[in-house]
C-alpha cells in the first residue's frame, strides 16, 4: 500500500494539470481546419520531434545538475508561450516555431518528472512500490485528460474554432506554474553547489556520460530502453489518426446536427470514457505486473499484443469497419497506460539513481526518434493512399524488428 501524503497529492495534482492539453483530442482537425495537409502534419511532427532530441540529453543533465524543479518550471514559461503561438499566428511557418518551443518545454519535463518522483520514492525508502506509485500519480494525469476533453468540447462548441483550445490551456498551465514553486528543494538532487559553476558542469557531464556508458554496455538495458521508446514512438504516430476517424463517423450520423462543430462533442466523450479508462488501468498497473513471474513478460507480451492492434486496425479500415478501429484504438490507450509504468519499473532496476533524469532522457530521446521518423511516412502514406495501408506498414516493420529488443531477466 502506498502513503497518501501531502506529496503523493501533489504528484498526482501536477499529472493532472499537465494534461489539461485542451487542444490535444482536436490537434489533427485543428490543422486540417487551417488546411495542412497529412503530410505537413507528418513534417510538423517531425519537427517537433528532432527538436526533443536535439534538446533532450542537455536538459536532462541540466536538470541532473543545477535543479529538476527549476527545469520544471522554466519548462512550463515555454510551454505557455507555445500555446500562445499557435492561437495568435496561423501558417506552416509559425507552427514550426510553436513545434520547437513546445519541444523545448517537453525535454526540460520528460523524464525530469519523474526522476523527481523516484527520488522522493529513495528518500523516503519506497522505491520497492515505485511500479504501484507511479501508476497511481499516472492514473491522476488520464483524470487529467478526461477532464480535457470535456472542457475542450465546451471551448470548441462555444467559439466554432479549434484554435481557441490553445488559449485556454495557458490557465492550467499558469497553476501548474504555481505548484512546481511549492515542492520540496531536496528533490533537486543538485550536484554540490560549493563548486564553482564551470567545475559543476565537467563533473556533472563527466558523471553522467560515464555512467551511461557503461550502463547502456549492458545489452538488457539497451533492449529495455529500445523496447519502450519504439512501442511508445509508433503509439505516438498513430494515436491521433483517431480523430479524423471519429469525424468520418460523426460527419455520417444524423445526430447534434444544430451543434456548431458537432463532432467536437462526440469526439470528446469518446476520449473522457478513453481516459477514465486509462486512469483506472494505469492504477491497476501493478496488479498487471504481479500477473508475470518476470517483469520482462509483461514488457515484451505488452508490446506485440499493441502492435498486433495497429495491424489488424490498419485492416479494418480498409473494410470499412471504422466503428472497430474506434474500439481497437481503445484498448490500445488502456494497454498503453498500463504497460507504461511497467517499463519505468523495469528501466529504473537498470540504471543508477544519480542520473535518472539523464537516463529516462535517452529513452525518450529514442522515441523522439522514431516518431521523427515514423509521422513524416505515417502522414505521406495516408495523403497517398490511406491510413489503414500507412498503419498495416508500420506496425509490419515493427514486428519483424521485435526479435532485437525482446527484454529477458532484469541483470541488477
Amino acid at each position: 500500500m502506498i502513503p497518501k501524503n501531502l506529496q503523493l497529492y501533489k504528484f498526482s495534482a501536477y499529472g493532472f494539470l499537465k494534461n489539461q492539453r485542451f487542444f490535444e483530442i482536436f490537434i489533427f482537425l485543428f490543422f486540417l481546419e487551417q488546411s495542412i495537409s497529412f503530410l505537413q502534419i507528418g513534417l510538423l511532427i517531425s519537427i517537433r520531434e528532432i527538436s526533443i532530441l536535439l534538446f533532450e540529453i542537455p536538459t536532462g543533465i541540466i536538470a541532473d545538475s543545477f535543479g529538476r524543479r527549476s527545469s520544471m518550471i522554466f519548462c512550463f514559461f515555454v510551454y505557455i508561450l507555445s500555446f500562445l503561438i499557435f492561437f495568435l499566428f496561423p501558417g506552416f511557418l509559425y507552427y514550426s516555431i510553436g513545434m520547437i518551443l513546445f519541444a523545448l518545454g517537453e525535454a526540460f519535463r520528460t523524464g525530469t518528472h519523474k526522476a523527481l518522483i523516484l527520488e522522493y520514492l529513495k528518500i523516503n525508502n519506497l522505491l520497492h512500490l515505485k511500479v504501484e506509485y507511479y501508476g497511481y500519480t499516472r492514473s491522476w494525469s488520464q483524470i487529467g485528460s478526461a477532464f480535457a476533453a470535456l472542457v475542450a468540447a465546451v471551448i470548441v462548441s462555444y467559439s466554432g474554432s479549434y484554435k481557441y483550445v490553445f488559449l485556454g490551456s495557458t490557465i492550467p498551465y499558469l497553476l501548474a506554474l504555481g505548484l512546481m514553486f511549492s515542492y520540496p528543494k531536496e528533490l533537486d538532487c543538485q550536484k554540490k553547489k560549493e563548486r564553482n559553476l564551470l567545475t559543476n558542469i565537467k563533473m556533472s557531464l563527466r558523471i553522467t556520460f560515464s555512467s551511461l556508458k557503461i550502463s547502456i554496455k549492458q545489452t538488457q538495458l539497451k533492449r529495455a530502453l529500445l523496447n519502450s521508446a519504439i512501442f511508445d514512438g509508433i503509439f505516438k504516430t498513430v494515436k491521433d489518426y483517431i480523430q479524423p476517424i471519429l469525424q468520418i463517423l460523426v460527419l455520417a450520423a444524423p445526430i447534434f446536427l444544430h451543434f456548431e462543430k458537432r463532432e467536437a462533442i462526440i469526439i470528446a466523450i469518446v476520449y473522457f470514457n478513453l481516459y477514465i479508462l486509462t486512469a483506472v488501468a494505469s492504477r491497476h498497473s501493478g496488479r498487471l505486473k504481479n500477473r508475470f513471474v518476470l517483469l520482462s513478460k509483461a514488457v515484451n507480451s505488452s508490446f506485440l499484443i499493441g502492435i498486433l492492434i495497429i495491424f489488424f486496425s490498419g485492416i479494418l479500415l480498409n473494410l470499412k469497419l471504422e466503428i472497430v478501429v474506434v474500439l481497437l484504438f481503445i484498448l490500445m490507450f488502456v494497454l498503453q497506460n498500463m504497460r507504461r509504468p511497467i517499463n519505468i519499473g523495469y528501466i529504473s532496476e537498470n540504471i543508477s539513481h544519480d542520473v535518472m533524469a539523464s537516463g529516462l532522457s535517452v529513452e525518450s530521446q529514442l522515441k523522439t526518434l522514431c516518431v521523427a521518423v515514423m509521422s513524416p511516412l505515417m502522414g505521406f502514406l495516408a495523403d497517398r493512399s490511406n491510413i489503414g495501408v500507412a498503419f498495416i506498414i508500420l506496425s509490419s516493420l515493427t514486428l519483424l524488428i521485435f526479435p532485437l529488443i525482446k527484454v529477458s531477466e532484469n541483470q541488477k
